[in-house]
């Protein structure tokens, strides 16, 4: 198995998937993970590897990691509607980023004041069906240094 230690993308309180109101993260409709309530307005790279997605409007990022793991930062619920108000992106699809390297600002009291929830999931899509996900016991987490998930992917045979 190898292990990778996914770190928390921002800073605030850890709040279960299950209890996100958008049942395409809650039903895990997209993949299992965690979500958080962030304290500011900053999200960074919770793995070492490859900026796969951004969306345009900066509301969303993925970084592929060891062994092909993608992690999906999705910052607040239906903020796409923002059309990237509010959001400043530091990187671009292709580049290399490292654990804790600042990916997005946004601003929380735009998010808020257009009525939208700045709640933002952190999942594992397309997860290998082997693979054993562990998700931290904290109620707070800071951006770039704690652990907010482990996972433990199986060996891919050589062949």
């Amino acid at each position: 198995m190898t292990r990778v230690a996914i770190l928390a993308p921002m800073t605030g309180r850890v709040v279960p998937i299950e209890e996100v109101p958008d049942p395409v993260f809650s039903e895990k409709m997209i993949g299992d993970g965690l979500a958080i309530e962030p304290a500011d307005g900053r999200a960074v790279a919770p793995v070492d590897g490859t900026l796969l997605v951004f969306h345009s409007s900066g509301h969303a990022f993925a970084v592929e990691a060891a062994g092909g793991l993608g992690v999906l930062v999705h910052v607040g619920l239906d903020t796409v509607g923002l059309k990237g108000k509010g959001f400043t992106r530091l990187s671009e699809v292709g580049r290399e980023v490292r654990a804790g390297q600042e990916i997005v600002r946004f601003d929380i009291e735009a998010i808020r004041s257009a009525h939208l929830s700045p709640l933002s999931p952190i999942v594992l899509p397309q997860l290998d069906p082997g693979a054993r996900l562990e998700k931290t016991s904290a109620t707070e987490v800071r951006a770039g240094q704690d652990v907010l998930l482990t996972v433990d992917l199986p060996e891919v045979a050589q062949g």
